[in-house]
């Protein structure tokens, strides 16, 4: 098969609760000490990801890491009688956001002719800067053909580097070469801007990318510290198409030449902020989109039920498709449960270019696997997860034995 857009979406995890651990992130910080539901959130993320294969789309998944880290409990010295945000830490499910999980440059932009995944560090937030161990393990049995797949460790913690959120590429076609663009950050205001230029750049460096057809641009200050805590909060692209909200960038027209200097084909479509608000936007997740290139050849826009139905944002996208632009279906997905948490449909997934047939079958979703992760979640995943039961020895037993139920079942007990 010749090289595709596979979407892999993170598993999430029986250990999904809400902490409010994420500074900057407004959803999270308004859900903390909420109950969470991480049966209905994990069913709901596999209704996602059945959602996309049946638009005929490829679609992988990644399995939630081991939770509790008791790893991480013994490095800081904790035993959870101290501040409770570390043992929470030790209990995220946050590996779910596998947009997180890595930096991708598929084989046409690189040197070397294989794909490259740089697993991110994630080093601003305690809960998320311990998962990248676990996750490179996890990407080297995926993509262990190291003929078409390079994987590398986390670049150093002085740089703080978020994966794929702060990442776009473009081009005429997925297996075409593209053009790869880095948002960085320098000041969110309250917030810290968690992608570091020099990050993106080692990582630009390790993948081997052509100094021309990649560029590093500055992410709005304005938008961070509105709450655009990841690029993908307020742009998203997908091969020729833009799709960014109008305060996104910091130097938007400068952004927009730079890719049309390398992209002539480039199609930017630019949500005004008189239309919807940095606010509207972030609130809504318009941005944290999955923009997808449907098998007609037609694009098409994973949205969160929350876009779909804010007003503001209901009546720009209604323009947007009596307009016939570049974007011709809008597909409203239920993600309630990761939403509260600050996650929309295009932080569950990591975008990764391959042939299908050079990555690990394990992680490739079908009908009869959905049916068995399905299966699992329903017969093992917690109902529900009050603040309180966060550190219980019973709470304990349950999230791993429901991790090594779905192991088992996706013939993945290497990852115990």
């Amino acid at each position: 098969m010749a090289q595709v857009e596979i979407n892999f979406d993170g598993i999430i995890g029986p250990s999904h609760n809400y902490a409010g651990l994420s500074l900057g992130n407004l959803a999270s910080a308004s859900h903390a000490g909420d109950v969470s539901r991480p049966r209905a959130a994990a069913l709901q993320g596999l209704a996602k990801m059945r959602h996309n294969l049946a638009l005929g789309l490829v679609q992988g998944f990644l399995l939630p890491l081991p939770r509790p880290n008791a790893r991480f409990l013994d490095a800081i010295s904790a035993d959870g009688s101290e501040d409770p945000r570390l043992r929470a830490a030790a209990w995220s499910a946050s590996s779910m956001w596998t947009a997180n999980a890595a930096t991708v440059s598929p084989s046409p932009d690189t040197t070397d002719g294989r794909c490259h995944l740089t697993a991110a560090n994630l080093v601003t937030m305690p809960h998320r800067s311990q998962e990248w161990p676990d996750t490179v393990r996890q990407l080297r049995l995926a993509f262990a053909d190291s003929a078409h797949f390079a994987v590398h460790d986390a670049v150093p913690p002085c740089f703080g580097d978020e994966g794929a959120a702060n990442h776009m590429r473009m081009g005429t076609a997925h297996a075409a070469p593209g053009l790869e663009i880095f948002v960085y950050g320098t000041s969110g205001g309250a917030f810290p801007a968690r992608q570091h230029e020099q990050a993106s750049r080692v990582v630009a460096r390790l993948h081997g990318l052509d100094p021309a057809r990649t560029l590093f641009v500055e992410q709005n200050p304005a938008a961070i510290a509105a709450g655009a805590f990841h690029n993908d909060v307020v742009a998203v692209a997908n091969e020729r198409v833009l799709f960014t909200h109008e305060l996104a960038f910091a130097d938007p027209e400068g952004t927009y030449a730079a890719i049309r200097a390398v992209l002539p084909e480039a199609e930017i479509v630019v949500v005004p902020a008189a239309a919807v608000s940095l606010a509207d936007a972030i609130a809504s997740y318009l941005f944290n989109a999955q923009l997808l290139t449907l098998p007609d050849g037609a694009m098409g826009l994973v949205i969160p039920l929350e876009a779909w139905e804010h007003p503001a944002v209901r009546t720009w996208l209604d323009g947007m498709l009596a307009s016939n632009g570049p974007i011709r279906r809008v597909l409203p997905v239920d993600v309630r449960q990761s939403m509260a948490n600050g996650g929309g449909p295009a932080c569950l997934r990591l975008r990764v270019v391959a042939d299908p047939e050079t990555v690990d079958p394990r992680f490739l979703l079908s009908a009869d696997k959905a049916d068995r992760i399905e299966a699992v979640i329903s017969g093992h995943w917690p109902e529900t997860i009050a603040a309180g039961e966060l550190g219980t020895d019973s709470l304990a037993d349950r999230v791993v034995a429901a991790r090594r139920a779905l192991l088992d079942a996706l013939d993945l007990s290497q990852l115990a």
